[in-house]
């Protein structure tokens, strides 16, 4: 098994593409990537090829085990890191191979057991534990993992260890059948790292409630929102809870009904607008 490149593994730790390989080498995605002197791209460059061919002799390897037709599409995805605390701490590390989405392997949190699925997971794993590609997968993750993570952090520390603070609201839809779905939505915040929940008259809600993943905004942002299902006329009971980093303290949403204008007042406005105006015109048409 080969080892992973620094940066690669940062896609799903800081939710920035680093890097990409283009024209037989590879090119900073992120501005202050640029900081990195060439040699560190022809070293990367040079691990991408390595991690093309390991890949095809991986996926070679599990057409013959699956018997699967050569002319067929075949996928091998492949996705691996690190997570560090605020002082570099090491928190935890993952690692999984999937073949056409169900055949897969995964390094368990102990990072010293493996969890197979699938006739060709199970072989895989056989083949990791055989080999002591355990132990060289749980010293890449605390140590190289860890030091390439904290490098890249250092770099792009302007742009991410800032926090962007989510901009809320809460939207009321009333559904078919006649009870109300009210969607607590957190929008433009980053890190992605937040936390939505719906409360009913100061109590912890977990009915009926409806909470997605956090998705990326496309802007370096993400996004997220929770619904709850409430009877129409109770919907003032309930209150939606943001917590993020971004926040000076977390805050408490509510649905607000729009205001009713007052029409019968209106009415009697304009009739008495109205009154005024023609007896005035009827007192100048007198008058002449």
């Amino acid at each position: 098994m080969r080892k992973p490149g620094p940066c690669s593994l940062l896609l799903l730790l800081v939710a920035r593409d680093l890097t990409q390989y283009c024209a037989g080498e590879m090119q900073p995605r992120a501005a202050w990537m640029e900081q990195e002197p060439p040699e560190y791209w022809e070293k990367e460059t040079a691990k991408a090829l390595d991690l093309a061919q390991s890949g095809r002799q991986i996926l070679k390897y599990m057409m013959n085990e699956t018997k699967r037709k050569k002319n067929d599409y075949h996928t091998l995805q492949e996705v691996y890191g690190c997570n560090v605390a605020n002082d570099g701490s090491f928190l935890g590390g993952r690692y999984r191979l999937t073949y056409y989405g169900y055949d897969s392997l995964i390094l368990n949190e102990d990072l010293n057991s493996w969890t197979a699925e699938g006739k060709v997971g199970e072989k895989f794993k056989t083949h990791q534990e055989q080999g002591g590609l355990t132990e060289s997968w749980r010293t890449y993750l605390l140590g190289e993992c860890v030091e390439s993570l904290l490098r890249c952090l250092d770099l792009g520390k302007e742009t991410l260890m800032h926090s962007d603070a989510p901009r809320t609201h809460v939207n009321h839809h009333v559904r078919p059948e006649g009870n109300v779905t009210l969607r607590c939505w957190a929008l433009g915040f980053y890190p992605a790292d937040i936390t939505l929940t719906w409360k009913m008259d100061g109590k912890n809600h977990t009915q009926d409630i409806e909470l997605p993943d956090t998705r990326p905004a496309g802007d370096g942002t993400f996004q997220k929102w929770a619904a709850v299902v409430v009877p129409s006329g109770e919907e003032l009971r309930y209150t939606c809870h943001v917590h993020h980093e971004g926040l000076p303290e977390p805050l408490t949403l509510k649905w607000e009904p729009p205001k009713t204008i007052p029409i019968i007042p209106i009415l009697i406005s304009l009739v008495l607008g109205a009154l005024v105006v023609g007896t005035v015109m009827i007192f100048l048409i007198w008058k002449k």
